[in-house]
């Protein structure tokens, strides 16, 4: 770690902050004092070369931003929200994006920051960046200058972590984003086919920030240009790093395990639970101290506990922490991974979570609890930072995909409380909404009609992770603290969860209002099993805000499938449709809903594929696009897939199996399904109804599925192209199937 002079600067230092607030109530995100550097004002661009720091008067960077993004001055891009909340504190922020990284020169670019190195993989995992769900190559990065492929690595933070250390060894690293969220434990890695450890052992970097991490962000760069090193701030909640031993006073839970011996009482099933059985039982009133020997708090730094005793014994919340198994257990058993990723997602709760620890080797990484949600005024602070809202001047003309898709569309709220196993939004999010206040939001969307170029007078999007979730939250505070559901709406609605759609409804009428404001569409998902619940809203969606086409996403239809999902009834879908279709015929409008489905996910056989088939070609759907199952990072449906086992039930050794189709032509054979239309797909679908004796579906008639064969007519299957293989894998059984 540098001396205390290196992270200042001959003008003076930073003011002392005091230590942070109590966990449940964070201190304010733009209470701090700000940094000496303020003085320098706001920069049109966060520099990215030396030439534009000159420009600055700036000697120096105090935190330099490495990120695998093109950078892109707008508040949907990570190193945007970071770099400009970062200078609202004070701090002259560089960054350096998309470098080589054959060397360290590249990093050395804007020179060694005082404080730290902040790294980042992207508003992408960098692997799904790079591949498809067969493990192929794309051809496209919509996150790069005029889409430019292979202009990030695989596994971009360990790549980039190391490299900066190489650059400038005594740096302290901070490694965040959505890439190392989603690694900052023991995690199942789709592309190497293994369980691999936490990405703060393999990148070496100093601490992790997971999920939207402006709290911890905030602190740690006060508390480091106050003078402390990043190895004294060990309770940042939203953070974990590396331990060489548990400091003296915690109490344990151990969680090592499946199978404990003998008698233990019955533990309630967080997933399923009613609210009224989810507090804490009188643990004074219950304890039965023959059951397990503990020892004393007084004796020993460490109180060890079993898991399935813990509700019987006190402990401080606040010096408690729950032991997972460790790397190698859950390397070598799958059931022991499904149990871990049961207990990670049970603590996600930022106001009833304990810290999570789980052994690599001889170390420990240890997680933090889950950062206090962003109260509105300051979510609205995060979003009213002076973003340029292009991308950066040095990329010239070049066309930035993804800055073309989101340039005119506004994020309204953060987080979801939906719990898709499948989705990554909640793990990374949290399931609390975040909203936005009205006057925020239309201020922007003025700031986009006065200075996006070219804005013809349409907003592409008002939304965010899901369209209709804006300031729907828990009606009760205590309630909420206290929950631990996965999902607010399955299996069903919560009866505490406010669903009135007014707020939204309002904004919408007050931002096509907007003078120059022609039209205001909702390209994000609709949750439309709540959106039911809102007539009024849905009218004002489908009067005014779907161009003809609306997409949602059921996913698929049959039962067994949705509910490894979580997701609700096919029956939701078809009286939302019917609901959509009477107000599309009261407006006058003929309108369609563009439904999004998902094969060989986790449960899913081509029996149900089958029958998705068949409903469908009843709707007369034809779906064009269509996702196969990609097993992303510490997702509860990638849990199921590597295990075997379903982490959405008390996972033991001789609990429900899970079947996944991994075999590539199986996979290929349900994703077929979904196109029962296309003629390529017919001669793979003949045989595998023959196979599952349903040959009664091959036929010319309405009922039937496909057509017959006619010899010597229609197209005949393409060849396959061979796909990535892994050490020992058969191309034709081993490989993943394909996503468009």
């Amino acid at each position: 770690m540098k001396s205390d002079t290196n992270n200042t600067n001959a003008k003076g230092t930073g003011p002392k902050t005091r230590e942070p607030a109590s966990n449940d109530k964070p201190r304010h995100l733009f209470s701090y004092p700000r940094y000496w550097a303020e003085c320098f004002g706001t920069a049109p661009f966060l520099p990215m070369s030396r030439a534009e720091m000159d420009e600055l008067g700036w000697d120096s960077c105090d935190i330099i931003i490495v990120t695998a993004d093109a950078y892109v001055d707008h508040p949907s891009f990570g190193m945007a929200v970071v770099g400009r909340l970062l200078e609202a504190q004070g701090f002259r922020v560089g960054i350096i994006a998309q470098p080589a990284w054959d060397s360290a020169e590249p990093f050395k670019a804007l020179g060694e920051p005082n404080l730290f190195f902040g790294v980042t993989g992207g508003n992408m995992d960098s692997l799904i960046n790079r591949y498809t769900a067969d493990l192929r190559i794309r051809t496209d990065d919509a996150y790069t200058p005029n889409a430019e492929a292979g202009k990030r690595p695989d596994r971009s933070v360990i790549v980039y972590s190391q490299r900066c250390r190489e650059a400038y060894y005594n740096t302290p690293i901070v490694i965040g984003g959505i890439e190392a969220s989603l690694r900052r434990i023991a995690q199942y890695d789709y592309w190497s086919d293994q369980v691999r450890q936490s990405v703060l052992i393999d990148s070496n970097a100093d601490i992790l920030l997971y999920g939207n991490a402006e709290r911890a962000l905030v602190e740690l760069a006060h508390q480091v240009a106050a003078g402390k090193s990043v190895d004294q701030l060990t309770n940042l909640r939203g953070t974990a790093i590396v331990r060489r031993s548990i400091p003296a006073g915690w109490t344990e839970i151990d969680s090592t395990r499946i199978d404990w011996p003998g008698r233990v009482d019955q533990i309630p099933n967080p997933y399923d639970a009613p609210h009224d059985q989810i507090s804490e039982p009188d643990a004074r009133k219950h304890r039965e101290s023959s059951e397990a020997k503990i020892a004393d708090p007084d004796v020993s730094p460490v109180r060890i506990i079993p898991l399935p005793l813990h509700r019987k014994f006190d402990s401080d919340p606040d010096k408690t922490y729950i032991r997972l198994p460790s790397f190698q257990k859950v390397k070598n058993d799958p059931a022991l991974y499904a149990h871990a990723s049961r207990v990670l997602h049970q603590e996600a709760n930022p106001y009833n979570a304990k810290v999570l620890v789980q052994k690599h080797g001889t170390l420990e990484v240890w997680v933090n609890t889950p950062p206090i949600p962003l109260e509105t005024d300051e979510l609205d602070g995060v979003f009213d930072l002076p973003y340029a809202r292009t991308p950066h001047p040095s990329y010239g003309t070049a066309r930035i995909p993804a800055y073309d898709m989101i340039k005119t569309s506004v994020n309204i709220m953060r987080g979801c409380f939906g719990g898709c196993t499948f989705c990554s939004i909640t793990e990374h999010e949290g399931r609390i909404i975040q909203s936005r206040s009205e006057e925020s939001i239309l201020k922007e969307i003025e700031k986009i009609r006065d200075l996006v170029p070219g804005f013809t007078g349409t907003i592409s999007d008002l939304g965010g992770p899901t369209a209709n979730m804006y300031k729907l939250n828990c009606k009760s505070h205590d309630i909420q603290k206290n929950c631990k559901r996965l999902s607010c709406v399955f299996p069903t609605i919560c009866q505490h969860l406010n669903t009135d759609h007014s707020p939204t409804t309002q904004l919408y009428r007050k931002a096509r209002a907007i003078p120059g404001v022609k039209t205001v569409a909702i390209a994000s998902g609709l949750r439309y099993d709540l959106a039911l619940r809102d007539p009024e809203y849905v009218e004002e969606l489908v009067t005014h805000h779907v161009g003809g086409y609306l997409k949602i996403a059921p996913e698929h239809s049959e039962e067994n499938t949705l509910s490894k999902m979580m997701k609700p009834s096919i029956g939701s879908y078809d009286e939302f449709k019917k609901m959509f279709d009477h107000f599309s015929a009261k407006a006058g409008k003929k309108q369609y809903l563009i439904p999004y489905f998902i094969a060989a996910h986790p449960g899913s056989d081509n029996e149900d594929m089958m029958n998705l088939g068949l409903w469908l070609k009843k709707n007369k759907f034809r779906p064009d696009q269509v996702q196969t199952f990609y097993p992303s990072p510490m997702a509860l449906a990638t849990a199921m897939y590597y295990s075997g086992k379903n982490p959405l039930k008390k996972v033991t050794y001789k609990s429900e199996s899970v079947e996944s189709c991994k075999d590539i032509e199986q996979r290929r054979i349900q994703k077929a399904f979904l196109r029962y239309h296309d003629a390529k797909n017919w001669p793979m679908l003949r045989t595998a109804l023959k196979q599952m004796g349903r040959e009664d579906l091959i036929g010319s008639g309405p009922q039937h599925l496909v057509p017959p064969d006619r010899p010597g007519r229609g197209p005949t299957r393409p060849p396959v192209k061979p796909l990535k293989q892994r050490p020992g894998m058969k191309a034709s059984t081993k490989s993943r199937g394909a996503r468009p």
